[in-house]
C-alpha cells in the first residue's frame, strides 16, 4: 500500500527547486544532472517500507508524502548532492535521500484499463504457454530484458512479459 500526503503546491515545489539552483524547464530535464556519475534519468527501486518524499533536496524541506512499500520502481530524474529527484508510475515527483533507493530493478505492470490482464509466458514468445495473468499495478522483480521481452518474478509468478507492459524499464532497454 502506498500512502501519499500532498502538502505542497506545485508553485512551492518549483520555487524550492529554483532556490536549490535546479531548473524545471524541459531543457533542464533533458540535460543529465548527475553527481553520482550514473546516467540520469534511470530506474531504481525503493529500499525501505518508509520513504519520505520531500519538496526539495534537503531535510529542511517538508515531507510531501510517504511511500510505505519497499520495492516500488521509481525513476531518478535529477541529482543534487546526496538527494535524488524521483518520479513514480503515477507521475508524482519529489526528492528522496539516496540511501533510501536501491539499484535493484523492479517494474509495475501497466494496462490500458484496470480490468485488463498482462500475459506472462513461459518463454519470450507469444506462442509460449501462458504462465500467469497479471493485473495492472502488480510489482515484479526484473531479472532480464532483451528484444522487447523481460523475465520477471514476484510473489507466486515467474516468466516472460512484453517489455511494453512494464513501467520501470525503458523501451528496448537491455538488462542482464
Amino acid at each position: 500500500m502506498m500512502v501519499k500526503w500532498r502538502t505542497i503546491s506545485m508553485v512551492f515545489a518549483a520555487a524550492m527547486l529554483s532556490a536549490a539552483g535546479l531548473e524545471t524547464t524541459a531543457a533542464a530535464k533533458d540535460s543529465a544532472l548527475s553527481t553520482s556519475g550514473l546516467p540520469v534519468p534511470r530506474y531504481v527501486s525503493l529500499k525501505s517500507d518508509h520513504v519520505n518524499v520531500r519538496a526539495g533536496p534537503t531535510k529542511d524541506n517538508d515531507v510531501a508524502w510517504v511511500y510505505t512499500k519497499a520495492g516500488l520502481p521509481v525513476e531518478i530524474t535529477a541529482e543534487f548532492e546526496n538527494w535524488r529527484r524521483i518520479r513514480d508510475s503515477e507521475g508524482a515527483e519529489g526528492w528522496v535521500y539516496h540511501s533510501l533507493l536501491s539499484g535493484r530493478r523492479t517494474a509495475v505492470v501497466t494496462m490500458k484499463t484496470k480490468n485488463d490482464f498482462a500475459l506472462l509466458y513461459d518463454r519470450a514468445d507469444v506462442q509460449g504457454n501462458v504462465a500467469a495473468r497479471l493485473q495492472a499495478g502488480v510489482v515484479a522483480q526484473v531479472k532480464h530484458c532483451a528484444s522487447g521481452w523481460c523475465h520477471v518474478a514476484g510473489d507466486g509468478f515467474d516468466g516472460w512479459i512484453e517489455q511494453q507492459r512494464l513501467w520501470g524499464v525503458y523501451a528496448d532497454e537491455k538488462i542482464n
